[in-house]
């Protein structure tokens, strides 16, 4: 799941030199811009499908199909009720939020309201798309996720040039290379589901109510999906903070901008990593197995420390290298260096505290999930950015992302030795909450 997850990220990195290499530097400046409203949509598709699959392989683990068909079928209720809030929300703020962000660039605001009206159309598909994807992972398709996976990112790449680079689409391309992407592979998923007969059938889905469950569904995804509303509270803080402290904003935007596309790169198997053991943690306390989903958490956890521990080695060494492959702007390439030799100083941490947020989730933690995922963007990281870059200024933006991880390492490590990593034997049911 790792390895499929990565080439999604490749995707973005690799959409982020085209846009650089073969738009300029102000579509770099508006997918940077955008950033804070992506993951936003991020976070909507992982509060649906991260909820779902808590509480599916729960139900799959204790073999009953028909609660779990249940809890499926309604998450495509709630896909269709989230993608009309969003609608609602992109018409009434949307011009206003852009505008503030771009402090008063119209230009790049233009651009990125061409990318993200693109992004928001297709909102629904990467919703569904999500769900699905999770509900195949949890019924223990990783294969099948995987070789689907990475074709249609691989498509993605492949009509991204074609709508940028031959058809001269500019930023818009990138969109519209993204959501056919996103469709081909919502298709291919209800394709796999309809011919394979060991999975819950679509006319379960069907005949079941799509109104049942969304509470449970919204608690149990809610945690995580405020961590990545928290990346872009934190993304659309920084930004401001650029515009006010630093020398050079328009540099500087367009290295973070590169950091961010790497670090999401980075990010995703991370998430792969978490993700595969909220899977085994919740099929096994489901079936009564503690020990097994423990073993899988000391696992996940050495697995995720390890890639972590490359991007640090690999941001402190070769960050300005990086930024060059986004830019031939030097002045951009050494911003890019600069700002993740900071950033990426503690970052070996982040893995593992995922992993083991995701374990208490399955589990039913909605607390402990909330401390581990949530603190940070939504408490530590913007705090210390408004001290540190008001006593250091632009360095004290970046400063701020390694102390924040200091703090989240102390907390992660007080829950670990102070909760249990696993149920007792007998206490392994469906919804347990401690």
């Amino acid at each position: 799941m790792a390895v499929v997850m990565s080439t999604g990220g490749l995707l973005n990195v690799v959409d982020g030199i085209f846009v650089g290499r073969f738009v300029g530097a102000d579509a770099l400046a508006a997918i940077s811009l955008a950033f804070p409203i992506v993951m936003v949509l991020t976070a909507l598709t992982t509060l649906v499908g991260g909820g779902m699959a808590s509480l599916f392989t729960r139900h799959l683990g204790a073999t009953n199909r028909e609660a779990a068909g249940a809890v499926f079928a309604g998450a495509h209720g709630l896909v269709l009720a989230v993608s009309a809030c969003l609608a609602v929300g992109a018409y009434a703020f949307g011009d206003m939020a852009l505008a503030w962000l771009s402090t008063g660039n119209r230009d790049v605001a233009g651009l990125a309201r061409d990318y993200l009206a693109i992004l928001l159309l297709g909102a629904p598909i990467q919703f569904a798309l999500g769900l699905h994807g999770d509900a195949l992972r949890s019924e223990g398709k990783a294969g099948v996720i995987a070789l689907l996976s990475v074709l249609v990112n691989f498509f993605n790449i492949a009509a991204n040039y074609v709508a940028i680079v031959v058809f001269d689409l500019g930023i818009a391309g990138s969109a519209i290379g993204t959501v056919a992407a996103q469709a081909l592979g919502f298709g291919l998923a209800l394709m796999v589901r309809g011919r394979s007969p060991s999975l819950l059938p679509l006319r379960l889905i069907l005949s079941t109510s799509w109104l049942r469950h969304w509470r449970q569904i919204l608690g149990l995804g809610l945690p995580l999906c405020l961590s990545f509303v928290g990346m872009a509270l934190v993304s659309t803080i920084v930004l401001r903070a650029i515009g006010t402290q630093s020398a050079d904003p328009a540099t500087d935007v367009a290295g973070y901008g590169v950091v961010t596309r790497i670090l999401g790169f980075a990010f995703l198997p991370q998430l792969a990593f978490a993700l595969t053991v909220q899977t085994i943690t919740g099929t096994n306390v489901g079936a009564g197995l503690p020990d097994r989903a423990l073993a899988a958490l000391k696992l996940g956890m050495g697995c995720a420390f390890l890639w972590c521990l490359g991007v640090t080695l690999a941001g402190v060494v070769a960050g300005e290298a990086i930024g060059a492959l986004f830019s031939d702007d030097l002045a951009v390439a050494q911003a890019t260096g600069r700002i993740m030799t900071i950033i990426t100083l503690l970052y070996a941490a982040n893995g593992p505290i995922l992993v083991l947020a995701m374990h208490f989730q399955a589990m039913g933690h909605p607390v402990r999930t909330a401390v581990l995922t949530l603190a940070k963007p939504w408490l530590l990281t913007p705090a210390l950015i408004a001290a540190l870059s008001a006593r250091f200024g632009a360095d004290g933006i970046w400063a701020a992302f390694p102390c924040a991880d200091a703090v989240l390492l102390a907390l992660a490590l007080t829950i670990g030795f102070r909760g249990d990593l696993a149920p007792a034997q007998n206490s392994a049911t469906i919804g347990e909450t401690k």
